[in-house]
């Protein structure tokens, strides 16, 4: 087994509160891993720690062996640019963007030649080429999730974190982005951590670990 993602004896604490005690986990190249829990359980907290948005108070989070902690500011923003997508539950699209520009936002920050192209390509295959000159507000909360997943795959990374992805979505809708979120990892043979308190999309990834009270069960 090769890690890409390791934490060891990963805490953090907001103000009197310790959200996290103490965690231990290895993630291989390759694998789908669900972090499971209820609301208030850490898991957003972990996945951000994961992710290099926030560092820790105690412990190490290894990318392939850097910690991310010595990398700084500008060091977080390029191994995030190049190596990691991110899916969140709240979309967060640039409102005064096209989605086809949306996509194409972080190939233009990695310098990546021809962007339009590789936004077009990646509109297509989440089925949104017809909407490819909407902006947010023009686009329903399953189509601005398209587009978040395809803005996350944009620069090929080599880890996907999703947090929540279908947690505001319809039921129908919600199943429609889970299957094409995991045909998409099996096609790109991406590694995933996926954040959830949805047990079956949880069931959708190769390994589930539970989280309660800041601590894996």
């Amino acid at each position: 087994m090769t890690a890409i993602l390791t934490a060891r004896n990963l805490s953090k604490t907001y103000g009197a509160t310790r959200v996290l005690h103490g965690l231990d986990m290895v993630v291989a190249a390759g694998e789908s891993v669900a972090i499971l829990g209820q609301s208030g359980s850490g898991k957003t907290t972990l996945l951000s720690l994961l992710a290099g948005l926030e560092l820790p108070d105690e412990g190490q989070v290894l990318f392939e062996q850097q910690d991310l902690s010595n990398l700084g500011v500008d060091g977080l923003a390029r191994l995030r640019g190049k190596s990691m997508g991110i899916i969140f539950q709240e979309y967060h699209l640039v409102p005064s963007l096209t989605a086809r520009e949306n996509v194409t936002l972080p190939l233009e920050i990695q310098r990546v030649r021809n962007p339009g192209a590789k936004a077009d390509a990646l509109l297509d295959r989440v089925g949104l080429s017809p909407r490819a000159q909407h902006y947010p507000h023009q686009l329903s909360g399953g189509e601005q999730q398209r587009v978040a997943i395809a803005r996350a795959l944009a620069t090929d990374p080599r880890v996907l974190f999703a947090d929540e992805p279908t947690g505001n979505l319809d039921e129908s809708t919600a199943e429609e982005v889970e299957s094409l979120i995991f045909s998409l990892i099996a096609e790109q043979g991406l590694t995933a951590v996926v954040v959830t308190h949805n047990q079956e999309l949880a069931a959708r990834c190769s390994r589930i670990l539970t989280l309660h009270l800041g601590r894996f069960k």
